[in-house]
């Protein structure tokens, strides 16, 4: 099993920066992918942004303003929203899998086993 614990949501002005953490505990072992995954209300489970050993994955409506990153040492992911919009309101939910994650196409929740109880984003105008 694997656990998974997100940090750093909150409320910012639209143009703002926040970044939100996760970190992974439990049999996690060393070939893994992570990624962030978002939720407005009344909407579907959407792709934020994945990364797999050497290899990032984005959203369009992310690239430029979004960057994740994971320190291996510690099994965290990190996400760096940055120009943060309204449309950027959700809740985030933190995903993981054993083994890496490649494709030409960008991850869905399919592609994940494990998730975090997700955290709360509000972008006000």
């Amino acid at each position: 099993q694997v656990q998974l614990v997100e940090s750093g949501g909150g409320l910012v002005q639209a143009g703002g920066s926040l970044r939100l953490s996760c970190a992974a505990s439990g049999r996690t072992f060393s070939d893994y992918a992570m990624a962030w995954f978002r939720q407005a209300p009344g909407k579907e489970r959407e792709f934020v942004a994945a990364i797999s050993p050497g290899s990032t994955y984005y959203h369009d409506s992310v690239k430029g303003r979004f960057t994740i990153s994971r320190d291996n040492a510690k099994n965290t992911v990190h996400l760096q929203m940055n120009s943060l919009k309204p449309e950027d309101t959700a809740v985030y939910y933190c995903a993981f899998r054993h083994g890496s994650y490649y494709s030409t196409r960008a991850p869905s929740t399919y592609n994940f086993n494990y998730w975090g109880q997700g955290t709360q984003v509000t972008v006000s105008s």
